[in-house]
């Protein structure tokens, strides 16, 4: 009917665009340590939001988003991540339990023993090893930039230093050479330099 470009195929190329190469494999049931990256004026700091994760949402998508909840000072807190965002720097999975929803509302009315679950062996340094690609690369070329920095401030100061070492050198050579000019001059009597 209408010659449109395939819609989807540039509506996943866009939200692709926004999507960090690799994320951890979170599921409900595991206890996180979120590190997220918190702005306060001009300061830029991170923030760890620890605590058990008892929603995950559109997995696959740009928008996947995990909610986490934990008990502060008595009180139930629950916070939404967006696993693609910038803000969030990192995803640590600590501990994993078995869990046959996704949707774990009903420890929100738990608390102490009735709150526990039955924990599972996982590899935590395979599921936790997730590199960023575009990340590393970005640190690398942040690296090499600072390193570029470093050099050129250090060739600066080496010529600052060799230009001040010439200085000194030429004015020793005229203080020396004003003092062999005034050893090879005869002395004058008293009575002549009277005059």
């Amino acid at each position: 009917m209408y010659n449109l470009p395939d819609m989807p195929s540039v509506i996943q190329t866009i939200s692709d665009s926004y999507k960090k190469s690799a994320v951890v494999d979170v599921r409900s049931g595991d206890m996180v340590r979120v590190h997220q990256k918190i702005r306060e004026g001009g300061k830029e700091r991170i923030q760890i939001f620890q605590g058990l994760v008892i929603r995950t949402d559109n997995k696959g998508s740009h928008t996947s988003r995990i909610t986490v909840r934990r008990i502060a000072s008595g009180v139930g807190v629950e916070k939404s991540f967006l696993l693609h965002s910038p803000l969030v720097v990192q995803v640590e999975v600590t501990k994993r339990s078995r869990v046959r929803r996704n949707y774990l509302s009903y420890m929100r009315d738990r608390t102490g023993k009735s709150a526990r679950m039955a924990g599972l062996d996982f590899d935590k340094e395979a599921v936790n090893a997730v590199r960023d690609e575009a990340l590393e690369a970005e640190l690398e070329a942040e690296e090499a930039k600072i390193h570029e920095e470093k050099a050129a401030e250090a060739a600066a100061k080496a010529e600052a230093k060799a230009t001040e070492d010439a200085e000194l050198a030429a004015k020793a050579a005229a203080v020396e050479a004003a003092h062999d000019q005034t050893k090879t001059e005869p002395d004058l009597p008293a009575e002549e330099t009277k005059a």
